[in-house]
């Protein structure tokens, strides 16, 4: 596998600031927006759906057994809920 680069929030509000000529700190807010919406979304229970990108949407875990790697003892792992992101398949089809 190639080099990975990890992109962060600052370089996503850059290039949004960039392309629609807005201050960065104006591309920042709004970033950040977005991820409030579509965190707040889930947390209320809903999906949120962005046609030709993915799903984001809430993933319930089962509890479950396990073991404590350093002792060797079995742990129960209660169940918890965590967000879960499904691409769309035109998502997808950039990687084929």
């Amino acid at each position: 596998m190639a080099n990975q680069t990890t992109v962060k929030r600052e370089v996503l509000a850059q290039k949004i600031a960039d392309k629609f000529d807005l201050p960065k700190k104006t591309a920042v807010e709004i970033l950040n927006y977005f991820v409030e919406l579509v965190s707040s979304n889930l947390k209320s229970g809903n999906k949120v759906k962005l046609p030709g990108f993915g799903t984001f949407k809430v993933r319930e875990r089962k509890a479950r057994t396990a073991l404590n790697p350093k002792t060797g003892e079995k742990i129960t792992v209660p169940a918890t809920k965590v967000p879960k992101f499904t691409p769309a398949k035109e998502l997808k089809a950039l990687f084929k």
